[in-house]
């Protein structure tokens, strides 16, 4: 994992990560504009919104190629807009699909089971009980399950400490949500996500993405707090300094959060970007987090990361595994 800097200037060019991306995240920071997502799996020129249920779209001048020491761009605004500042986040997976049949449904993978990150993309067959391979060695611990194909369909999320009957979205500041039936009630394994009949994960004949993350020590936290609404908030333990904190109050509707530790280079952290919203960064009062060598601390009350008594998930990524 590495989260890169740039300003846009309207003309093809390369980003330089430090390794071959296969799982681009990027966000305008100083413009309204959607958060967008390319991975090695769909392929270049490919992009989703974390904030819209839109289907995917072709886009010939956005992410055009994987570099083995990063990616390219073209002229598209939302990638690289002339004097636009952006965040780009970087995952590395396992490079090219290979084709899993461990499940019912069979998939195409790029796994890097040592990181605990899979990509995954099927096409739904709308039977409840149907099977995914997710290409890990161990159990997913946060799933995002997205229709490429089907307009209005949320990205769906699974979070083993919610159970496998609840769903939270992606792209809502809504609460969790239950008896949906996208997991089909039952937890994943080392080697299968089951999904139930559910638009949102099986639509029948539709092109379906997943994203599945495992803890791994030293590098990756899936984890939750309780909030204490005090500016002498809560810690949250990783057993790591956090490159990448994303946050999501699951008890009341508030919106999800991701900081790093590139665009604010100190504490308490300020600059917040809402993976549910096409806002540009937020660098005010009320979200202020510190990085600390083994975690990290809310310096805030505000309702979306630290009220008292609320549960919050995060998923956390280490700036030095």
């Amino acid at each position: 994992f590495n989260t890169v800097l740039y300003t846009g200037n309207a003309t093809a060019r390369s980003i330089t990560v430090g390794f071959q991306s296969d799982l681009v995240w990027a966000k305008s920071r100083n413009v309204v504009d959607p958060h967008v997502l390319t991975d090695s799996v769909r392929g270049v020129q490919k992009t989703l919104m974390s904030n819209d249920t839109a289907v995917e779209y072709a886009d010939s001048t956005g992410l055009t190629a994987f570099g083995s020491d990063g990616f390219t761009i073209g002229t598209a605004s939302r990638w690289n807009g002339n004097t636009r500042t952006y965040v780009a986040w970087n995952w590395k997976a396992g490079g090219s699909a290979v084709s899993n049949t461990n499940g019912t449904i069979t998939s195409q993978v790029s796994a890097n089971p040592s990181a605990g990150f899979s990509i995954v993309t099927y096409t739904g067959n709308g039977t409840a009980g149907a099977t995914v391979g997710h290409g890990l060695s161990s159990v997913p611990t946060l799933v995002i399950a997205k229709s490429r194909t089907v307009s209005g369909k949320h990205w769906a999320t699974y979070v083993e400490s919610l159970g496998n009957t609840v769903r939270i979205d992606l792209e809502s500041s809504g609460a969790k949500i239950t008896g949906t039936g996208a997991w089909n009630s039952t937890t994943p394994t080392s080697s299968l996500v089951t999904i139930g009949s559910q638009s949102d994960v099986n639509t029948s004949g539709a092109g379906q993405l997943m994203y599945c993350f495992h803890s791994v020590d030293g590098y990756l936290k899936v984890g939750s707090y309780v909030g204490n609404g005090s500016a002498d908030g809560t810690f949250a333990h990783c057993g790591f300094s956090p490159a990448l904190i994303i946050t999501k109050n699951i008890t009341a509707a508030t919106g999800w959060r991701m900081i790093d530790n590139k665009r604010t280079t100190y504490n308490p952290s300020t600059a917040s970007l809402y993976p549910d919203s096409n806002d540009g960064e937020y660098t005010g009062s009320g979200h202020e987090t510190d990085f600390t060598s083994n975690g990290f601390k809310m310096r805030n009350s505000n309702a979306r990361l630290n009220t008292s008594g609320q549960t919050y998930i995060f998923i956390a990524f280490a700036e030095t595994p």
